[in-house]
């Protein structure tokens, strides 16, 4: 079992930037952020290869976030810029065992952190 402990969350004005991190302990394949608002579905965000490093992003933060990883840290990180109030909401690094088809679906992620809030003022 992964085990996953996320940071950096917080408040911030409308176009700032903060950085989240997860740190993971045990085997993935590959990594995600997710994030739901208050009366919303969990959202996937974006992902991440633990081999190879291949991204890819939901078409709300696409151009705005990064996903990146320090496999030497054995962390994770979600870089946000140009925030928006709409971004606001709890944040999670989630963990699969996959080395393909990592779609940015809740059920192909088994292990999961406990979340951050991330809340943005307009």
């Amino acid at each position: 079992q992964v085990q996953l402990v996320e940071s950096g969350g917080g408040s911030v004005q409308a176009g700032g930037s903060l950085r989240l991190s997860c740190a993971v302990s045990g085997s993935t394949g590959c990594m995600a952020w997710f994030r739901q608002a208050p009366g919303k579905e969990r959202e996937g965000i974006a992902r991440i290869y633990t081999t190879g490093g291949a991204t890819a992003y939901a078409d709300s933060v696409k151009g705005r976030f990064t996903i990146s990883q320090d496999n030497a840290k054995r962390t994770l990180y979600l870089q946000m810029d140009s925030l928006k109030p709409e971004d606001t909401g709890m944040y999670y690094c989630a963990a699969s065992g996959r080395t393909l088809l990592c779609y940015l679906a809740s059920s192909v992620f088994n292990d999961w952190g406990q979340g951050t809030q991330v809340t943005v003022s307009s």
